[in-house]
């Protein structure tokens, strides 16, 4: 029997993963396995999925479904339960085991692009599930950081409170939103970009287009930039290592 893989998500025609996941199978001379993609327009069809798939091996999980596809899981892996959002699901034995490749991904690629030195202060923009593996890569790493969101709640900031004197303590700038996603190439969050400088690294999760419009005001300050495809791809070896162990 066929090795099923996917992604579930909400819109995928963008999909980073199916390709990635078809050339590494023919790669790899694996010709037992496929990699399909499965758009939910509510996370409540996701048991119906599953009963029309009986050969999965394992999910992927994109926006918007990373944190409300727990209550549907049999099980946390520690991290994913710490994180609070599952982008990675493994079969075993009947049951649905969350995982999170996310913070691994992360803080992989981060280690490559960031000198992650003792004091460090970051900006994290987003709240979402992408947001909380990037918290989680930061905590491990012992980066402080400061979550921005559009709206006001306790603990977190607004744009509008990104001060010069904020702005200039920080040297991280982790875009963690979906801001600037193809196809809505034009927008990108909301900070002063006119405070950036030479010693500010911006790092985008996004990564269609491969240079999104925060990368390019922040260049124009020179300010450092890396969008998220290496981050994808090391997150989806982590994906098949946990499938696959």
């Amino acid at each position: 029997m066929e090795n099923v893989y996917g992604l579930v998500g909400y819109r995928l025609s963008h999909s980073f993963s199916q390709k990635y996941f078809t050339d590494k199978f023919r790669a790899e001379g694996i010709v037992d396995s496929k990699y399909l993609l499965f758009e939910l327009d509510s996370i409540q069809e996701f048991p119906q999925l599953l009963k029309n798939n009986l050969n999965l091996r394992g999910l992927n999980v994109t926006i918007p479904y990373k944190e409300t596809i727990i209550p549907f899981l049999d099980e946390l892996e520690p991290a994913a339960a710490r994180i609070g959002a599952v982008n990675v699901i493994k079969f075993v034995d009947g049951k649905l085991v969350g995982h999170n490749s996310d913070y691994q991904g992360f803080m992989q690629s981060l280690q490559n692009f960031y000198p992650c030195y003792s004091q460090s202060q970051a900006l994290v923009l987003g709240t979402g599930g992408a947001a909380k593996a990037v918290m989680a890569a930061l905590e491990y790493l012992n980066i402080a950081y400061k979550v921005v969101s559009r709206e006001k709640r306790e603990g977190i900031l607004t744009y509008q409170e990104l001060t010069q004197s904020l702005m200039s303590s920080v040297s991280l700038i982790v875009n963690a939103s979906p801001v600037g996603t193809y196809p809505k190439v034009e927008e990108a969050p909301n900070i002063p970009y006119h405070l950036l400088s030479s010693h500010h690294y911006l790092y985008d999760l996004v990564y269609n287009p491969a240079e999104t419009l925060f990368m390019q005001k922040g260049k124009e300050q020179g300010a450092k930039t890396i969008n998220g495809y290496e981050m994808l791809c090391l997150q989806a070896e982590v994906a098949w290592q946990i499938w696959n162990k």
